[in-house]
């Protein structure tokens, strides 16, 4: 199977993320690093850019669940209990 190269431009319109945090995130590791292609050119494998944004969506979705468990443990009072308080 062909492995599919992205330049910079495409992993930014992927990613929503600008260029320079896209090589701050590679600096720290967290982020797939470019491969270089020529002197003057490099580009992303598409595989891997994927990966990293379906990896950044299940954490996302994961650490909402867990916002959405920690508040259904917690008591929350109806609006009409509160309101008879008054």
């Amino acid at each position: 199977m062909a492995q599919q190269i992205l330049k910079l431009s495409e992993v930014k319109l992927i990613t929503a993320l600008s260029g320079s945090t896209i090589y701050r995130l590679i600096s720290q590791g967290d982020f797939p690093k470019q491969i270089k292609l020529s002197e003057r050119s490099s580009g992303w494998l598409q595989s891997e850019v994927e990966q990293w944004l379906q990896e950044r969506i299940d954490a996302s979705r994961d650490d909402a669940l867990a916002m959405i468990k920690t508040a259904a443990k917690k008591e929350v009072l109806p609006a009409t209990k509160l309101i008879k308080g008054i």
